[in-house]
């Protein structure tokens, strides 16, 4: 008997280990080793999903530079906030807050905290202002300043528009770690060139000092100007990839994808009083290929 009692265990143990094995129920422990290909990854905790994105938010902030304020869309050397492409209530524009939120409501939530002038150095102060509205959208357009300075010697750094962006994002977050931001490419400064330097009115009024680095001495062809062009143009596009980049690290940021950049804009899109900055027409465009965005 006390054999066969041996023997039933041995039993047992063996059609035991068989129903194991065939359910992959397999124990790790001591010095077993731990699970590889796909039973790691399994064992893993899943990753936290991705934040969708609110394609209508209630409410909009604007950040950024002249082009944001309408400047000389309206009349000569004065902002016209109510053409401005990201939170204007003319209706020749159709801004991004009317199109987000309808004209009511855009009139109620919307604020304008760009200024004319401003460089990256300066969206971190206005991302602080902005953030005390608690808005659900922050659009950002900046960067055109940077790259037009006296000379190019005298553009900001592309490091430093990196660590600038980076504050002003980071200035949000600290406020409002939820809020959504649309972040707009540099404008094509090169074609603009193309398209004023045609215009001999325009030519006078570059020459009284906008955007030097790339619209001084317009007529010359060359090989020093061309360069200089050139080098302000390279500036532009890095600056664009510092936006992308950034913009990437943080799930509640879009960026153009370059949209703002590569618009085929004609001089019926520019200021008749600086052949520069964007007509009513222009900003227009600018909050359609914003609203495409945000929407998508």
């Amino acid at each position: 008997m006390p054999k066969r009692r041996h023997l039933s265990r041995a039993v047992l143990a063996a059609v035991t280990a068989a129903v194991l094995g065939a359910a992959g129920c397999d124990a790790v422990g001591g010095d077993s080793p731990a699970p590889s290909g796909t039973d790691a990854r399994s064992a893993r905790p899943s990753p936290k999903p991705t934040p969708t994105w609110d394609r209508s938010p209630a409410s909009v902030a604007a950040v950024g530079d002249s082009i944001t304020r309408g400047f000389d869309a309206c009349s000569v050397l004065s902002d016209c906030p109510e053409v401005s492409w990201a939170t204007g209530s003319s209706a020749q524009v159709d801004s991004l807050a009317v199109r987000l939120l309808g004209k009511a409501n855009a009139a109620r939530n919307s604020w304008n905290y760009a200024v004319t002038g401003a460089r990256m150095a300066d969206v971190p102060g206005q991302m602080a202002q902005a953030a005390t509205r608690r808005p659900e959208l922050v659009a950002v357009m900046a960067g055109a300043n940077d790259a037009c300075r006296a000379s190019t010697d005298a553009m900001t750094p592309v490091a430093d528009f990196r660590a600038q962006f980076e504050d002003a994002m980071g200035t949000l977050r600290e406020s409002l770690p939820k809020a959504q931001v649309f972040v707009a490419s540099v404008p094509n400064l090169m074609r603009l060139w193309e398209q004023g330097r045609t215009n001999p009115l325009g030519k006078q009024v570059w020459e009284l000092g906008i955007c030097p680095s790339m619209l001084s001495d317009p007529d010359s062809l060359t090989t020093q100007s061309n360069q200089r062009r050139e080098t302000v143009q390279g500036r532009v596009e890095a600056y664009n990839k510092v936006l992308e980049e950034v913009c990437e690290k943080d799930s509640r940021c879009r960026f153009d994808d370059g949209a703002v950049y590569d618009f085929r804009f004609g001089t019926e899109q520019l200021s008749r009083w600086d052949w520069f900055h964007p007509s009513v027409d222009g900003q227009a465009r600018l909050a359609e290929i914003a609203y495409r965005t945000v929407t998508n």
